[in-house]
């Protein structure tokens, strides 16, 4: 079965969002690495949930745009939740600090920051 333009753009989109935000996470760690280890883990591992949750958020939208089962969905929602809401309070225990979880959420909000950007440029393209 061919893939519409639509599918491939959605798939592109992801590919790009997860390989930049490995980049900009990697780049930022890097040069967090020099100040504090312990903050750059917290970027590195932020970075990584990120990318987790929004593929696993894609691709639970996706489930319930093919088989319309609701429940399911709410289910893995509660699930993806309660995962990366202990992610950073067992980071936070590991490094107590407030820069620690300021530091995650930077790179776990990364993601979604770029697929943004890259969603726009590529309706941008579209119009042109």
């Amino acid at each position: 079965m061919k893939e519409s333009p639509s599918d491939e753009l959605y798939r592109g989109l992801k590919r790009s969002m997860a390989l930049a935000t490995l980049l900009v996470v990697a780049l930022g760690a890097g040069l967090l690495a020099g100040w504090n280890a312990g903050f750059a883990l917290a970027l590195l591992v932020g970075g990584a949930a990120g990318i987790a949750k929004e593929l696993l958020s894609m691709f639970g939208s996706e489930r319930l745009l093919d088989g319309r089962n609701v429940p399911a969905f709410v289910l893995s929602s509660f699930a993806r939740l309660c995962l990366f809401g202990i992610v950073p309070v067992a980071l936070a225990l590991r490094l107590p600090s407030l820069w620690t979880l300021i530091w995650y959420f930077a790179g776990f909000f990364t993601p979604l920051g770029l697929y943004g950007l890259l969603l726009k440029g590529a309706y941008a393209r579209k119009i042109d």
